[in-house]
């Protein structure tokens, strides 16, 4: 690499970083989302609050019932509102995304996919939109499920 393509690419950092369609492991950033989604949803199983609560952004919003009606803003509330799901030794649902995107841009992507009961029934889908945020962790901003069955 000559002088000036290391200088132009330096320079440029930052805004080359923002178009990157690939992770830091040159891993499609789709996958990477897929994966923090999955990680989000291993906490619920798991029964571990705190790595639940690291993947929520402190200025989220999740939408907690079928109808929208109930909305929790900011991670605090958030992880009160969801702390009796964590009771007991069995999660009260479970969910993984069949799908992930992510803008062009790398920074905000979307996750959707199957809600499932204890005995692995779909009862509904979720939606999450997740942001990049400084310190280079996918976090959710929004979260929303809906009883729709499929």
């Amino acid at each position: 690499m000559n002088r000036r393509t290391w200088i132009t690419l330096v320079a440029a950092g930052p805004v080359a970083a923002a178009f990157d369609t690939n992770g830091q492991s040159g891993r499609p950033l789709k996958d990477v989302v897929a994966d923090a989604e999955r990680s989000f949803a291993g906490a619920m199983a798991a029964r571990d609050l705190a790595a639940f609560a690291s993947r929520i952004s402190p200025e989220a919003v999740f939408f907690s019932n079928a109808d929208g009606s109930q909305v929790l803003r900011g991670k605090t509330a958030i992880v009160e509102g969801w702390k009796r799901l964590f009771e007991g030794p069995t999660a009260p649902f479970s969910w993984l995304p069949d799908t992930a995107q992510v803008l062009d841009s790398g920074t905000l992507a979307m996750t959707t996919g199957p809600v499932r009961d204890p005995k692995g029934q779909v009862t509904g889908r979720f939606s999450s939109v997740w942001r990049l945020d400084g310190d280079g962790q996918w976090r959710v901003i929004f979260d929303r499920g809906c009883g729709c069955a499929g």
